[in-house]
């Protein structure tokens, strides 16, 4: 039977090690390919190394003309790669990510936002690592996924062999198992190891290029995809007192220093991964891509350098969706290249397949297209036609037309279907000329409105559910990450409910996490038009429900705890069947 969870046996430390004993060792290519998979024992496919930062900014780089921050192992990707100096994402984390793992739009995913369960994508939807494990690849991630923390939405429930990820949208957000007992969880964060929480020492970033290093080592002799995905410079900014030292400048805000020590500690990791490769000998078999997934989150004091560009993240302003995108690999192309064609995230997974061989029988439509033609500078990519990319975030269940959105062709670029931009001349987006151009804001108008209704209506806007019951992940722990219509998911009375859906009819224990109350209080819980409730007393955090017979089906489960006129919310709700 399963015990109880408390505040001590949620937080506790199970295990240790970066890589554990699920990790199996690595076999020649050959030895077990499936049928189908790309290569041969003699020709085996690249590996691939993907990296992407959170919320580091186009300007955030040494080599794009930052005066102050030092990048020298990116500078030297930089120096070595393909870059695409027009590449876009989306002005928000989830949904970038969704669009990367994907090809596809991320409103056709399921994922419209990045919290209040509104970030977590449907099942329905194959992955990069999916496609690539079938392909005989050997997949790994290190980091942030932000795409679903429950079965069927975690990283090993859509792809990837060996995962180790914090939980929800960042370390130190309500979805860390620590958040309401500690805010220092950059350091030795409570991490999710192949679905079982662990603790791990050191400094995230530290611990996730160590992880990454370590798979690629035991993998080595078979085609490997790593995903390292760092959660660094997203807020909060703890980092190592030592790495902001240098940006302790006169004139630079303190908040700007902290983002600047987080940008050169990740790039110090980088450049360990990078020499990691070599040491190993696969630098020159490997494809290395770096983006990061927006635009930079933090300008206060308007002192961190933007490249000129307009906006922020959140902003379809170039600020917000314009990104690096270095690719590197020594045996596919020659680097040391600007390719200056417009690009976005949707285009990664369509690109890595093809530079990988890898075909496709049957499988998902993809939005984007492959960039393999202008990385081989193939003749016949040339003149390579015009294309419209689209982009939009907002919060809320489902989005609204126009309401911060972005088309993108080469050379003009609409902005909440109003404004109008000729970003050939003018990439800081400064002089509105539709008014001198209204057939092109038609044409760009009239793109927009086909799109929208086409990504609307692959699978809608209503909510990918958590399932509870399934023989896959029980207990299941419910954060408010995923609670839907939440006020303020960092408040005690954050509100809120949890779209789910019962797998089993079954008995369920579930035990709930919150604040003591100061004197009795009553916990409510409600499953559908059931509620139950039970008396909370006085210091106590943590409250079981035992044998709740409940059938299978969809539900909204909501959860209170009511002292006086007090209502507060849960940290966090265990479901466990019995």
């Amino acid at each position: 039977m399963m015990p109880s969870l408390n505040r001590r046996s949620f937080l506790q430390n199970v295990s240790s090690g970066i890589i554990g004993a699920a990790v199996s060792s690595g076999r020649a290519w050959a030895e077990d390919a499936p049928a189908g998979a790309a290569g041969t024992a003699t020709q085996r496919p690249p590996n691939i190394l993907l990296i992407i930062t959170d919320d580091q900014g186009y300007g955030d780089l040494g080599c794009h003309g930052n005066p102050i921050l030092k990048t020298p192992h990116l500078d030297r990707l930089h120096e070595e790669s393909v870059r695409f100096t027009r590449f876009h994402t989306c002005p928000v984390c989830s949904p970038t990510r969704a669009c990367l793992m994907t090809g596809r739009y991320n409103y056709r995913t399921g994922v419209v936002d990045t919290y209040a369960g509104r970030s977590m994508m449907d099942p329905e939807e194959k992955t990069i690592a999916a496609l690539l494990k079938n392909a005989g690849y050997t997949t790994g991630i290190f980091g942030k996924w932000h795409l679903g923390d429950t079965w069927p939405l975690r990283p090993i429930d859509r792809g990837f062999d060996e995962s180790l990820v914090h939980r929800g949208g960042g370390i130190a957000q309500p979805s860390d198992p620590e958040f309401f007992v500690r805010q220092d969880t950059y350091f030795n964060p409570m991490l999710q190891h192949n679905g079982r929480q662990e603790r791990y020492p050191g400094y995230c970033s530290d611990i996730f290029a160590t992880a990454a290093l370590a798979f690629m080592e035991t993998h080595r002799e078979r085609p490997f995809f790593t995903y390292l995905a760092f959660n660094a410079p997203h807020t909060p900014l703890q980092v190592p007192e030592e790495d902001v030292a240098p940006y302790n400048l006169p004139g630079l805000n303190e908040e700007t220093a902290r983002v600047y020590g987080m940008i050169t500690n990740t790039d110090y990791h980088i450049g360990r991964v990078l020499k990691g490769l070599s040491d190993m000998g696969l630098e020159r078999d490997t494809i290395v891509l770096f983006i990061t997934d927006n635009g930079a989150q933090q300008l206060a004091g308007n002192d961190r350098y933007t490249a000129g560009l307009r906006g922020w993240k959140g902003s379809v302003y170039d600020g917000g969706i314009r990104v690096p995108c270095f690719i590197r690999w020594p045996n596919g192309f020659s680097g040391g290249r600007d390719i200056d064609r417009i690009a976005a995230a949707i285009d990664i997974t369509p690109t890595l397949l093809s530079l990988c061989a890898v075909s496709l029988n049957e499988g998902p439509a993809f939005d984007g297209v492959t960039l393999a033609p202008l990385l081989r500078e193939s003749p016949a990519a040339l003149p390579w036609p015009d294309r419209t990319l689209f982009f939009q975030w907002h919060r809320g269940n489902m989005p609204e037309a126009f309401k911060n959105s972005a088309v993108r062709k080469q050379r003009w670029k609409l902005v909440n279907g109003t404004e109008l931009y000729d970003m050939s001349g003018d990439p800081a987006e400064e002089r509105d000329v539709a008014p001198l151009h209204p057939e092109i804001v038609k044409e760009l108008r009239d793109a927009y409105l086909n799109w929208f209704q086409d990504v609307g209506s692959t699978r809608g806007y209503g909510p990918v559910r958590i399932h509870l019951g399934s023989e896959q992940e029980n207990p299941v722990v419910l954060t408010r990450q995923d609670a839907r219509d939440a006020a303020n998911w960092t408040s005690k009375q954050a509100g809120g409910f949890w779209e789910i859906r019962v797998e089993e009819t079954s008995e369920y224990d579930v035990t709930v996490l919150f604040d003591a109350p100061v004197e009795t209080a009553i916990l409510f819980l409600k499953l559908g038009e059931k509620e139950i409730q039970q008396a909370v007393a006085p210091g106590e955090s943590n409250a079981v429900l035992k044998h709740l017979h409940w059938n299978a089906g969809d539900y909204r489960l909501e959860c209170r705890i009511v002292s006086g006129d007090s209502k507060t919310s849960p940290q966090f709700i265990q479901v466990f069947r019995k």
